[in-house]
């Protein structure tokens, strides 16, 4: 289904969440060398960033993306082992959010989150996407409309009460 937006689906949409996480992470992880307050601040505040991003990035899929998906595809084991992939990852953000100072526990915990995540985009790109797009029944562009929406709503909440 070709769309306005030069081919921008809703998996477009949630492949370009991804690239951004990863772009935190890097810069997280070149942060871990650095010591003192100022650094300290930074990684607490990206690391507090990353796991916004991922906790609303999360909750799409789960309220819009992966019911639609699972309602056009046949095989669901996929979609079944994202939303363990997504608990483990709120494990972890929990975790993350309880901590108060970015030592090399907290800088653990925000790799280990990392590596998770990377796992799970790779799943999503290679199994999900694909099964998606292929999906005669979904209609991925006015998808990614709604995904949008739903993100703006939810980044606007959690700004709101941070």
């Amino acid at each position: 289904m070709p769309s306005t937006r030069a081919g921008k689906d809703a998996c477009d949409l949630l492949d370009a969440d991804h690239r951004a996480v990863k772009k935190m992470f890097k810069e997280y992880e070149e942060l871990t060398g650095s010591r003192g307050r100022g650094a300290a601040q930074k990684k607490l505040e990206l690391a507090r960033h990353i796991c916004m991003e991922v906790t609303v990035h999360a909750q799409i899929e789960e309220e819009i993306f992966y019911p639609a998906v699972r309602a056009a595809v046949k095989e669901t084991d996929m979609l079944d082992e994202a939303e363990v992939e997504h608990q483990s990852a709120k494990d972890l953000i929990e975790q993350i959010q309880q901590m108060m100072d970015a030592d090399d526990k907290f800088d653990a915990t925000v790799k280990v989150l990392g590596e998770y995540i990377d796992h799970h985009v790779k799943e999503e790109r290679n199994q999900i996407f694909p099964k998606a797009r292929s999906a005669r029944k979904l209609d991925l562009v006015a998808m990614r409309d709604e995904l949008e929406a739903r993100k703006e709503e939810l980044m606007s909440e959690m700004a709101a009460t941070a």
